[in-house]
């Protein structure tokens, strides 16, 4: 299970990442209170999420062009660096009483942009961390653990520190905890990048191919636009959670720290589930049945109004999507190109954090009509539906994948099968 933790880089980056990424939580879960506190809308709640997550949508593709051009360890640098100095912003704007609603939106716009490129490079530096293609989805698999661990204790905190003094302590936590991952970061010890003339094409060619690869190529395509689905009609429940917090459960920031973390060990165990995998073959059933599970615990969860059967719920939909969205991660790690994996990757990334501010706006603006427990049940609904299409797909898509497993050894008793074939059919010289 911990396999992935035997390069030094790895380790480095995981410890360091464990820290920043519980800050982020931190900040993620002060800034939906602080916005619903502030206005008192669900409809702006899904504004300012909007606001926070459009640009990895509308700057993904040309962010994957850098992330293939750039130095992606450099390149993390800077983005942390930028996302500590946000979140000092916002603290000193809180703690000063200075803090607007046009702020807060202003300043997730560039955190929002910062994330366009962070995202894809962290994903496509994986690699370089990690060395060994075989211990990739493992690698992933621990990544979504440390995510989803910092998701479990982040928001409890910032619980707690919001009732005890306000949310700009929770932004200063945040831009203190970006030190450790930047210091990781700096104390790598990364291989030269292998000499020889580089070709350098257009942006406009390598847009234009990145394109082409990834619609073009039947297993990435179906993946993405199932995740892209799930992401739109699903993950924005997380924005409504202030709006069951105090109106279906009656509870304020304490309340929307159980929520939350409940969420959030649900997909610390499928994380954990994901990472006790010895391979990557069989995770094509894996992404339907989880986004279904994804879809039938938020449709549990919108209609439950008792908090301690609510957070059972919320577990199985933060496993359901927790292990649908890293299956999907590790299977395209697996497949793409190398030298196309940062522009894959930036799609991968359109998909996961692009269309959830469109789904944001959507679900605030439906729960203002139809109130939030229907606009999670539409949500779910539509997983499920996606689920079954992907299902239905599954075999085409395996007829793709299977030559590019035995390629890479990861079935080698076929890869074996065939070359043993091979050698048969040859004519000795």
């Amino acid at each position: 299970m911990l396999r992935a933790l035997k390069y030094r880089n790895y380790r480095l980056f995981f410890g360091g990442q464990v820290v920043s990424l519980i800050g982020t939580w931190i900040t993620t879960t002060a800034t939906n209170w602080l916005v619903y506190r502030l206005t008192g809308s669900a409809l702006v709640l899904g504004v300012v999420g909007f606001a926070g997550q459009f640009p990895a949508f509308a700057a993904g593709p040309f962010a994957g062009i850098f992330v293939d051009r750039w130095n992606r360890h450099r390149l993390l640098v800077g983005t942390q660096t930028i996302s500590m100095l946000q979140s000092f912003a916002l603290a000193a704007l809180v703690l000063s009483n200075h803090i607007t609603l046009g702020a807060i939106i202003a300043l997730s716009v560039v955190q929002g942009f910062v994330n366009a490129f962070d995202m894809p490079g962290r994903q496509a530096f994986l690699l370089t961390m990690v060395e060994n293609r075989g211990d990739l989805g493992n690698a992933i698999a621990l990544n979504s653990s440390m995510v989803n661990l910092a998701r479990l204790i982040g928001p409890t905190i910032a619980g707690v520190v919001i009732a005890a003094t306000n949310e700009g302590w929770c932004f200063l936590i945040d831009g203190v905890s970006y030190v450790a991952v930047i210091v990781a970061l700096l104390r790598m010890r990364l291989a030269a990048p292998p000499g020889g003339p580089i070709v350098r094409r257009s942006a406009r060619h390598q847009l234009k191919e990145g394109f082409s690869y990834a619609l073009g190529f039947r297993p990435i395509r179906s993946i993405i636009l199932l995740l892209g689905l799930v992401s739109l009609v699903g993950v924005p429940y997380s924005v409504l959670m202030p709006v069951f917090a105090t109106k279906v459960f009656a509870g304020g920031p304490h309340t929307l720290g159980l929520l939350m973390t409940a969420s959030g060990g649900g997909a610390l165990l499928g994380a954990l589930w994901l990472a006790q995998r010895k391979s990557v073959v069989g995770l094509g059933r894996v992404i339907p049945t989880a986004s279904a599970l994804f879809g039938i615990g938020l449709i549990l969860f919108a209609f439950t109004h008792v908090l301690w059967l609510a957070l059972p719920c919320l577990t199985l939909a933060g496993f359901g999507f927790m292990v649908q969205m890293a299956s999907s991660n590790t299977v395209i790690q697996t497949i793409v190109d190398d030298e196309k994996r940062g522009r894959v990757m930036s799609f991968y990334m359109m998909a996961f954090l692009g269309t959830a501010p469109f789904g944001s706006l959507i679900a605030g603006f439906l729960s203002q009509r139809i109130g939030a427990a229907h606009t999670l049940m539409i949500g779910g609904v539509c997983c499920i539906a996606g689920a079954i299409w992907f299902a239905r797909a599954l075999p085409a898509i395996r007829a793709v994948v299977r030559p590019i497993y035995v390629r890479l050894g990861i079935l080698p008793e076929v890869a074996s099968g065939i070359a043993n074939a091979a050698e048969l059919t040859v004519p000795p010289e």
